[in-house]
């Protein structure tokens, strides 16, 4: 069992930054990929950045590749994402994830944390 809870979502004005948060329970966080989704009022959860399990590897939605970056310190047992140059159009809920057998872009992921909130102001 994994338990993930999500942090550092907020009020931000576009253009700006934000650096989420995802701590996990249990020591076997460094056996799961793990990934960053969203979802915004009225649409579908949609994959956002994956990363796999030692760090090494990393995936992005075309919508974010260049402004966000995902990483991981598995000392922690925390994912982050970066966010840089937000646009209105990233509002949504933000979901990290755990995924034992590696990043994919759907959501068919293991354990998901309970979201937190990302709004930007135009």
């Amino acid at each position: 069992q994994v338990q993930l809870v999500e942090s550092g979502g907020g009020l931000v004005q576009a253009g700006g930054s934000l650096r989420l948060s995802c701590a996990a329970s249990g020591r076997t966080f460094s056996t799961y990929a793990m990934g960053w989704f969203r979802q915004a009022p009225g649409k579908e959860r949609e994959f956002v950045a994956g990363i796999t399990r030692s760090g090494g590897s990393t995936d992005y939605s075309d919508s974010v590749k260049g402004r966000f970056t995902i990483s991981r310190d598995n000392a922690k047992n925390t994912v982050y994402l970066q966010m840089n140059i937000l646009k209105p159009e990233d509002t949504a809920v933000y979901y990290c994830a755990a995924r034992l057998l590696g990043v994919v872009v759907t959501t068919a992921y293991d354990y998901w944390g309970q979201g937190t909130q990302v709004t930007v102001s135009s």
